[in-house]
């Protein structure tokens, strides 16, 4: 039994086949889709989808009859339908139709009115789908050797009439062709399903979004780690932060109080420099330091102050002296000053708390506390020169607030940030007692300082006169006496008589050889103590001295000179 692969005809679908790969259209004939060639050939009239019975001849269109191959008057004609064949297969004689394919289609008719024109068209531009892709290709590159019959197409010996002799098979166009290994597409490559690419945009942004947020989470995490520690460090306790400031009369609320009123010095002057501390006096410019700070500068060097905001200036001397190791020094030019009040040295008491401030080794704005812990304490300093012009009497106070090279020069302040003393010396463990400075240790609770009453009356005399002046008694002391008390001495020194003639102590009745024991009632036990007492009052001053002569004690009333340095 033949197959209809074969050649047995199948019987005809009702109506019009859809194309390719297409849905199938409701129950009416669709059109054939256009491609390029020559325009198929009309239907002949009948009915739409009318089929004829196999084997029934095709009449050729009218006009266009080939007079060599009359064909049958008799057979009616059948409607136009496109038939499938590959490239390069047999065609079907004319008025004779093939038997139907793989598919169930009929091979087309040809078109004698094409003529030659359109044989050699379809020969060299005709287009055909290509296997995998279903784009159009020219048939010669499909099909470059000649296919043998295909199967629905009749050929010799199969019982179908062979060609028309002296006609050449027209080949089909591009519409007229089919392939059934070609992929079913319909214009081009097979589109994606619709909605994938909509579908992965939201996964990749979410994607983005959520390694975004892991990033910024652990970015938080880690600089919280690297701050505060790991979860399960061990957190201790502490208090909270306390707000508000000190009282006026602690240790704080001084130093808030004095701080801006003291400044740092720097001296510069031939092979020496060195570091002290001073005070601002006045809106002026004024400051008060020791006469050892701006020493090294001499005359022609260089001071420079720093105040304790950090601004900084250059600095002339006013006026120093040597015998009350005081020295002045002004800034033009700065504004917004904070002079320091005075207080009164007579009013301390032993034991009174205080603050010194200065800058010990060159750490400025160095604030050390204690109390008074002497008053009257009798310190000389210096006498490097060996002639005693350089030698500093001072009846100073005493404090165990720690003081330290560089402390030189700065404020000793009571409880109520008013100046008390200038910070001049210490007794270090290794050197004495002395002005810091050198190769001189550290504090060990021995601190000096100029009491503000005597300071205050020199550094007037600088600013006003730029020298200062010293009271005196008259008379030349016998430093090397080691009794008890200062004894005048007996001889001439350098042409000078010991009791300076109409001086002082020759109006009370001093003379040579007498031992001075008391000052106002105060003993005294040497030389350096009856300076230190007398340089403590000012020139003017009245004083009662006790004295022993010939082994008897008496009492002289006398009123102290004035002699003057600079």
């Amino acid at each position: 039994m033949a197959t209809p692969a074969q050649g047995t005809v199948l019987p005809p679908q009702t109506g019009a086949l859809p194309p390719y790969g297409a849905p199938a259209a409701p129950q009416h004939a669709m059109p054939a889709p256009a491609y390029p060639g020559p325009p198929p050939p009309a239907a002949p009239p009948g009915a739409p989808g009318e089929e004829r019975a196999p084997g029934a001849e095709q009449p050729h269109p009218a006009g266009a009859a080939d007079t060599a191959h009359p064909q049958p008057a008799t057979e009616p004609a059948a409607p136009h339908r496109p038939g499938l064949q590959k490239p390069g297969a047999p065609q079907p004689a004319p008025g004779r139709t093939a038997a139907p394919g793989p598919t169930g289609s009929q091979s087309a008719p040809l078109d004698p009115a094409a003529g030659p024109d359109a044989a050699q068209e379809g020969a060299d531009g005709a287009f055909v789908p290509h296997p995998g892709d279903g784009g159009p290709r020219p048939a010669s590159a499909t099909a470059p050797y000649p296919a043998g019959p295909q199967p629905g197409t009749p050929g010799p010996g199969d019982g179908g009439p062979a060609s028309a002799p002296g006609h050449a098979p027209a080949r089909q166009g591009a519409w007229q062709q089919y392939d059934p290994w070609s992929a079913p597409l319909q214009g081009g490559p097979v589109a994606p399903p619709p909605g994938r690419r909509g579908r992965r945009a939201p996964l990749v942004a979410g994607a983005v979004a959520l390694a975004l947020l892991a990033g910024g989470v652990g970015g938080c995490i880690g600089a919280y780690v690297e701050r505060y520690g790991g979860i399960s460090d061990i957190k201790l306790p502490q208090s909270a932060a306390e707000e508000g400031g000190r009282k006026p009369d602690s240790v704080a609320g001084i130093a808030q109080t004095a701080l801006p009123g003291v400044v740092t010095l720097h001296v510069r002057g031939g092979a020496e420099q060195g570091t002290g501390t001073g005070f601002v006096l006045d809106h002026q410019g004024h400051i008060l330091t020791n006469n050892h700070v701006v020493e090294p500068a001499g005359s022609g060097g260089e001071i420079s102050v720093t105040f304790s905001g950090g601004q900084t200036a250059k600095a002339k001397v006013v006026g120093r002296d040597g015998g009350y190791d005081l020295a002045v020094v002004q800034v033009e030019g700065v504004a917004g000053l904070r002079p320091l009040t005075l207080g009164n040295s007579d009013s301390v008491r032993v034991g009174d708390p205080v603050v010194a401030i200065g800058a010990p080794f060159d750490l400025a704005n160095t604030v050390t506390s204690g109390i008074i812990s002497a008053k009257q304490r009798p310190i000389t300093a210096g006498g490097k020169k060996g002639d005693g012009s350089d030698v500093s009497y001072v009846d100073a106070l005493q404090t165990d607030a720690p003081i330290n090279p560089g402390n030189s020069g700065g404020p000793l302040v009571d409880a109520k940030a008013r100046v008390i003393g200038i910070n001049s010396a210490i007794r270090a463990a290794d050197s004495g007692s002395g002005l810091d400075g050198g190769a001189q240790g550290g504090s060990i609770g021995l601190g000096f300082a100029i009491p503000i009453n005597q300071a205050k009356r020199v550094a007037e005399e600088l600013i006003n006169t730029g020298r200062a002046t010293h009271p005196v008694i008259g008379v030349t002391l016998e430093m090397e006496y080691a009794g008890d008390g200062a004894r005048v001495s007996e001889r001439s020194k350098d042409g000078k008589e010991p009791v300076l003639p109409g001086g002082p102590g020759a109006k009370a009745g001093i003379k040579a050889g007498d031992v001075i024991t008391k000052v106002d009632g105060a003993p005294v036990h040497s030389g350096e103590e009856l300076i230190v007492k007398i340089r403590s009052h000012r020139p003017g001053d009245t004083l009662v001295l006790t004295l022993q002569r010939g082994g008897k004690e008496r009492s002289v009333r006398l009123s102290l000179g004035s002699s003057s340095t600079g």
